[in-house]
């Protein structure tokens, strides 16, 4: 029997190295088909999924205390398993070089307790080579054993969406990849167990992390497409959302909407591929660009909003702003690379310090990360103006009453940033409102 029978007939293990967004739905997936070893070193996420709390939101509490996933922080624990999964964060440095610290101390700790007849499967984002010119060398340094004869290794990329209830690792369709035929058949077959539409076969484990570094490039490019569209229309006195409704009667026209680009995935990825583009003598032209105009969204709303205070005669200094929303996406509790802190900051440089409202987020890790410590939305009250930043089922539901409510009453306008276009532009395009969107 091969590796695939003996995880179905239960008598090898698979283990997940990496419990966040992406890799525990993927433990509790394969858990409910065969038996999962889910490590991380965070003791104290551990301890809530043993206590059948989901810090993430992703499957739920309830899903968490059902599942049969032996969560551990014991790394020994990983010899127990075959089949590894390698599922950690991938993000960049402060100069936008790729920072591979946690895939390989994740391959350290995996190569301290591999065994002989495994495969390790990456699911991290990477450029191109990374799987098997950087973390199978310390793979086998850790271990002592040879890769293609001790161990194989392969490459699937995740594809989860955070907060997405739609679109999970059921319904996606799974690039997979491995060092050879055998190889990828058996870890094909593998992820099959829980990817309900199937998997794709990429010829080679670098053509797989290359399609996955260049969807998040894709998005990314198309998003500052829109995000220099909004400008140039704010310029023009035009409604870029209207703009983008016309245009998108047509049949061909791709429907992708101005924002911040925050996250771990849109705002990185493309830096993971134009560091390694300039390690081959080629400056990215596009890619580079689409990112400058990205990052610097959060400048652009907070000078607008500026600028709107100074039209309704608000001294800017010392304002009361209230922003609501902090997270990198809606109805995600995620703060870690948002960049509605990049307008925090920015409006910090005016003098503005603003309040932050966020009922979805967790706040433990916003002040951990940032400093910042949450109010609620009884706090809102009195305030110059109002950003709405992330589009939160909770603030979906704001009526203009709500709203209203909000605002020193003193003013003869209320300046109001809508940046998701939540609510209705005819309900806030009158005298008493200064309304602006994206």
């Amino acid at each position: 029997m091969g590796l695939y029978e003996d995880l179905v007939s239960g008598k090898e293990k698979l283990s997940l190295v990496g419990l966040g967004y992406v890799g525990m739905p993927i433990a509790v997936a394969f858990a409910r088909k065969i038996n999962v070893v889910g490590f991380d070193l965070n003791e104290k996420k551990i301890e809530l999924y043993k206590s059948g709390v989901d810090p993430t939101n992703e499957v739920g509490d309830e899903v968490i205390r059902s599942t049969k996933v032996a969560f551990t922080a014991d790394p020994s624990k990983l010899k127990e398993a075959k089949f590894h999964i390698v599922a950690v964060p991938t993000p960049v440095n402060d100069d936008h070089t790729p920072d591979l610290t946690p895939v390989e101390g994740a391959s350290r700790i995996l190569g301290q307790n591999l065994t002989k007849g495994s495969i390790v499967v990456f699911e991290s984002t990477v450029y191109p080579g990374v799987t098997e010119d950087i973390c199978v060398p310390i793979l086998e340094k850790e271990s002592g054993l040879k890769c293609g004869v001790d161990f194989k290794i392969g490459y699937s990329p995740e594809r989860i969406n955070p907060g997405d209830k739609v679109h999970r690792l059921e319904t996606i369709t799974k690039i997979v990849s491995g060092m050879d035929a055998e190889t990828l058949d058996t870890i094909a077959r593998v992820y099959e167990l829980v990817v309900e539409v199937g998997v794709y076969r990429a010829e080679s484990i670098k053509v797989a992390e290359a399609a996955k570094v260049i969807e998040n490039s894709q998005r990314d490019i198309n998003i500052a497409f829109m995000n220099e569209l909004s400008i140039i229309f704010h310029k023009m006195g035009i409604d870029t959302q209207a703009v983008l409704e016309a245009a998108g009667t047509k049949w061909n026209f791709l429907k992708f909407m101005p924002g911040l680009v925050g996250g771990h995935c849109i705002g990185v990825d493309p830096y993971y591929l134009t560091y390694k583009a300039e390690q081959l003598g080629y400056h990215s032209q596009i890619i580079l660009s689409g990112r400058r105009i990205n990052d610097d969204m959060g400048k652009y709303v907070a000078e607008s909003l500026v600028k709107d205070l100074i039209k309704a005669d608000i001294p800017v200094k010392h304002a009361k702003v209230a922003i609501l929303g902090f997270t990198f996406k809606e109805n995600c509790p995620d703060t870690r690379n948002t960049k509605v802190i990049d307008i925090y900051k920015e409006l910090g440089e005016y003098g503005i310090a603003p309040i932050v409202v966020d009922p979805a987020a967790d706040a433990d890790e916003a002040k951990r990360l940032y400093g910042i410590d949450f109010q609620t939305m009884e706090d809102v009250k009195d305030v110059d103006a109002v950003i709405i930043a992330v589009a939160h089922t909770c603030f979906r539901d704001l009526d203009r009453n709500t709203i209203n409510s909000f605002y020193n009453p003193k003013h003869k306008q209320k300046v109001l940033m809508d940046l998701k276009g939540l609510l209705k532009k005819e309900d806030y395009k009158t005298e008493d409102y200064l309304y602006w969107r994206l």
